[in-house]
């Protein structure tokens, strides 16, 4: 995984509620077991018509509007367990998802694969929204250290699990963690010997 420490993006505003992962990538994209490509046929359904023409009223094929930081309705990722979502918005050129909730089990993924879910309150999230459709070219600030989030409306201190965060900063997944204490692990293998 990439390391992540901060960043500074402008955003994309999808301000639709209950976005499940079906709707973050439709189960028919579902048969590859390898993460390339996936980002191709993010939210597929809303940014194509079904004869396979771009819908030019979806925010995503808006040149208005561009970045690695997705600001989304309330409930995201709901729905059906898929790893493939975060897959998706990693692949699509995602770095951080804000909302208001986030379903726990794509919270769990997002993280295990370097994308940040943001959690806000329903009040900061709607002006955010509102102030990036009216500014598209406002910049978004994340902090991963600090746990801060700034932005034009105000600054949000969000919560992440510990470890998670050691892992993001890192660019770890579980595995590299385990591997980065290997020093730590073969000490103790030794002291119960």
């Amino acid at each position: 995984m990439e390391k992540f420490t901060t960043l500074q993006s402008t955003a994309i505003p999808l301000a639709i509620e209950n976005i499940d992962t079906d709707q973050i990538i439709p189960a028919r994209f579902l048969k590859a077991t390898d993460k390339a490509g996936f980002g191709d046929n993010v939210f597929r359904d809303w940014r194509y018509h079904k004869d396979g023409s771009v819908n030019e009223d979806f925010v995503l094929n808006d040149a208005t509007f561009e970045g690695s930081i997705l600001v989304a309705g309330d409930n995201f990722g709901c729905g059906s367990s898929r790893e493939h979502a975060a897959w998706a918005l990693v692949g699509y050129g995602f770095k951080v998802v804000i909302s208001s909730f986030f379903a726990d089990i794509f919270k769990g993924n997002a993280l295990n694969n370097g994308l940040l879910p943001i959690q806000v309150s329903d009040e900061f999230l709607k002006n955010l929204l509102s102030h990036i459709k009216q500014n598209p070219k406002a910049i978004l600030e994340v902090d991963l250290e600090g746990q801060l989030l700034k932005t034009p409306v105000g600054n949000w201190e969000f919560e992440i699990n510990p470890y998670k965060k050691t892992c993001l900063i890192n660019g770890y997944d579980d595995i590299d963690f385990l591997v980065s204490k290997l020093d730590k692990i073969k000490a103790f293998e030794a002291s119960i010997n």
